[in-house]
């Protein structure tokens, strides 16, 4: 993945503000050498509010998506909605990362732990990593170095 070639990613909205959306992406810019175009444009609704109307403009927004990112605590906000776009996901045959809920604690709801491809927590390598690996196939190959003395 290179800046020339970024990676085109949906991350799951409800048409409202949301804190965890927002922070997905906080976590991605804070990634090195991470390139991404984001597909989703919650600040933009559908003339019509009604669900199918929803529905079709979420399925335009995924329809490039290379990866489609959950936080599952949005699970909670509306779970027929957020389950319609990790289902549309796994029927266009994208790969369904989901974030589990944000310092609470929480387990991610079982529904959408069946439907993801993987489940990471709120770190931005974690993060960056999983969109790579289902993206675009890519391992980091990242090692930890711990330094210690012997005496």
């Amino acid at each position: 993945m290179a800046e020339d070639n970024p990676i085109r990613l949906f991350v799951s909205h409800l048409y409202e503000p949301d804190e965890a959306y927002f922070r997905v992406f906080e976590y991605l810019e804070s990634s090195p050498n991470f390139f991404y175009v984001n597909l989703s444009t919650p600040d933009r609704p559908p003339r019509g509010r009604d669900r199918e109307s929803l529905k079709e403009d979420l399925r335009r927004q995924m329809s490039e998506a290379e990866a489609v990112v959950v936080p599952a605590s949005m699970y909670a906000l509306d779970p027929v909605l957020i389950e319609f776009q990790a289902l549309y996901a796994k029927t266009c045959e994208r790969p369904l990362i989901v974030l589990e809920p944000f310092g609470t604690g929480e387990p991610v709801p079982e529904r959408l732990r069946e439907l993801a491809d993987e489940v990471v927590g709120w770190n931005s390598r974690d993060l960056a990593d999983a969109i790579r690996r289902q993206a675009r196939h890519q391992d980091t190959t990242r090692w930890d170095t711990i330094e210690f003395k012997l005496d």
